[in-house]
């Protein structure tokens, strides 16, 4: 058995879940453990470790029993050993797997744990790389925020159309067997969950998770907790499409750009000259055309114009041509 998801590099985030119809059904489950439980082999620690795949039974030192995950979700579905892998390239996380062996089967050895060890970088850049291949004919994007209204059980209380029209493209179509929201939704609601029980002060942050729709359009989650009298824990979910700032960091590592050819491309963006880079990262002009060199080959364009305008296809120019006003701060009213 198995679980697949992709992840938002910079949160963690699952956007994106494969998964057994019996691993399925207990998702809630994992996702509470993911975020709110003490456990070994935590998705999110596997992501900053020097070894990003273990073994269930080697993190327990062959005690399954220590794991609240084993305790509570493996065992009564009759499951033993678990393999999990963090998808890393490029120093970022593109996404998680996870293999299931029934009880009744020998655990996973250090071999096969080695094996899958070396293939997580191989999928991580296939992952990455399928960021990259989306149509560029892509239908209009609503302007207007969607939201979605959850009780603290996470049952829908209301929900805008604009935000049923996005729900419709995040949700996990090749599945037989659906969860309520898709599972992008319960993720970003967890961590929300979790940031509430926490006394760091990351917790008055409101988290967020950057993901692709069917439709390819760029997209941010949000969750926060709505207060006052009518409103006992309930939970707002808000669907945006991204702004270019918003992905900026994303494309720069889909494209493996290295740390300062991603500043270069961001002040290409800003419309800096080549004077002004040098001067601004106190390098020479041959190093920044060097540089812009490399960022043309690893992004399939020609010239300045060419990268602008691949970031401007996708965000501006559709509503453009809809008739929508830039305002001082460069985005749409």
């Amino acid at each position: 058995m198995f679980f697949f998801t992709t992840a938002d590099p910079a949160t963690l985030l699952f956007t994106g879940i494969v998964v057994d119809e019996i691993l399925e059904r207990a998702t809630p489950q994992f996702l509470e453990n993911e975020f709110l439980q003490d456990d070994v082999n935590k998705f999110s620690w596997l992501a900053r470790s020097a070894t990003p795949v273990g073994s269930l039974i080697q993190a327990t030192q062959r005690e399954l029993e220590q794991s609240p995950r084993y305790q509570e979700i493996l065992a009564p579905l009759a499951l033993g050993d678990e393999l999990r892998a963090a998808l890393i390239t490029g120093g970022a996380c593109w996404g998680f797997l996870c293999l299931h062996r029934e009880q009744s089967s020998p655990h996973f050895t250090p071999a096969e744990v080695a094996f899958i060890g070396r293939l997580t970088s191989h999928m991580a850049e296939g992952l990455r790389t399928a960021l990259l291949l989306g149509s560029t004919a892509r239908p209009q994007a609503p302007d207007e925020p969607g939201l979605l209204l959850l009780a603290d059980d996470l049952s829908v209380v209301a929900i805008t159309p604009t935000a049923e029209r996005w729900l419709a493209e995040i949700g996990e179509t090749d599945q037989s067997r659906k969860l309520a929201l898709p599972h992008a939704i319960y993720a970003v609601v967890a961590r929300l969950q979790a940031l509430e029980r926490s006394t760091d002060a990351s917790a008055a942050l409101m988290p967020r998770v950057r993901l692709r729709s069917a439709s390819g359009h760029w997209l941010v989650l949000h969750a926060s907790r709505l207060s006052g009298p009518g409103t006992p824990g309930q939970i707002a979910v808000i669907f945006e499409v991204a702004r270019p700032a918003e992905i900026a960091s994303l494309i720069v590592q889909a494209y493996d750009l290295s740390r300062r050819e991603g500043e270069i491309m961001q002040s290409v963006l800003r419309g800096l000259s080549t004077g002004e880079m040098a001067a601004t990262f106190q390098i020479s002009s041959n190093t920044v055309q060097d540089h812009l060199k490399a960022i043309f080959e690893k992004v399939g364009v020609h010239s300045r114009r060419e990268l602008v305008g691949h970031l401007f296809a996708q965000q501006y120019q559709p509503r453009l041509i809809a008739g929508r006003d830039v305002d001082a701060n460069g985005w749409f009213n």
